[in-house]
This record gives structure tokens, C-alpha cells and sequence, in this order.
């Protein structure tokens, strides 16, 4: 369900997170080999995660891209949010638009009771899980996704 971009951004943010403590900055070119994600691709995806202050870069010949802020307060659902907005979250599971707009326009889709349960505790999971608890289990349990 989550795009792409999404999926790139969070397993970049954990990646830094674990790799880049203490300020450390990590070139492109070595989170685009470690995480196996094309380096035009994570490149813009970056900029846009430095722009938004989750990640912080530096240029130069010992540059690169950190963590910008205390990853305890980054969850995923802020990296989904700015990676694609919220549409994930209000989108109708069959229909064009948001679940809001097709009940204006004569009713939910014939899922939406059962999928507005899941959708609410999709919320609650990204909105919970923090890159740094995220981080500590990738280190912990070895995963290979992210390190």
C-alpha cells in the first residue's frame, strides 16, 4: 500500500538512524549501494526529507546526509506524510477520491466498513512507531533491509 518513495524514504531515515549517530554525515552513493535504491531516485527523495528538516545534509567532500532531528520524535507517519501527503490515509479503497467526498456523492464503497478499521489501525501504527525504536530492533534483530 505504501509507494515507493515511501518505502525508500523510511528504510533511508532508519538507515541514517543507525549509521549516522552523533552528527556523522553518509554520502549518497553509500546509501544508494547499501540500500540498493537508485541514486537519482534517493537523491531527490533526500532533498525533499532535508527540506522538510527529517534528515540534514552537508556538502563538500566529507558531506552527505544525517539525521536533522532527534529521531525519537520522527515517526512514520511523518515520512509517509511528506513523501506523499495523506492521501494513503483518505483515499476509498475501490473509488476515485477520498471516502468524505464519495459519501457526499452518494455513499461509501461496498469495502469501506470493513477497510475504515484497518485504515484506523494503519494510522495508529505509523503514527506510534518512531525511527528510533524502528532503528534499535533493525540493529538488534539484524535486518537487512535497512543495514
Amino acid at each position: 500500500m505504501l509507494s515507493n518513495t515511501s518505502k525508500y524514504a523510511i528504510r533511508a531515515v532508519i538507515y541514517l538512524a543507525v549509521h549516522a549517530s552523533n552528527g556523522q554525515k553518509i554520502g549518497i552513493k553509500k546509501i544508494s549501494e547499501s540500500l540498493e535504491i537508485p541514486s537519482p531516485f534517493l537523491g531527490k527523495i533526500l532533498q525533499v526529507l532535508v527540506r522538510r528538516k527529517i534528515l540534514s545534509s552537508t556538502k563538500g567532500p566529507n558531506g552527505g546526509f544525517g539525521i536533522g532531528k532527534n529521531p525519537d520524535n520522527i515517526t512514520l507517519y511523518d515520512i509517509i506524510f511528506e513523501m506523499d501527503g495523506d492521501e494513503l490515509f483518505h483515499s476509498c479503497l475501490l473509488g476515485a477520491g477520498s471516502c468524505d467526498s464519495n459519501k457526499k456523492e452518494g455513499g461509501y464503497c461496498a469495502l469501506h466498513n470493513e477497510f475504515d478499521e484497518s485504515r484506523h489501525q494503519m494510522i495508529t501504527l505509523y503514527k506510534s512507531k518512531t525511527v528510533s525504536e524502528l532503528a534499535a530492533e533493525a540493529k538488534e534483530q539484524n535486518y537487512q533491509i535497512v543495514l
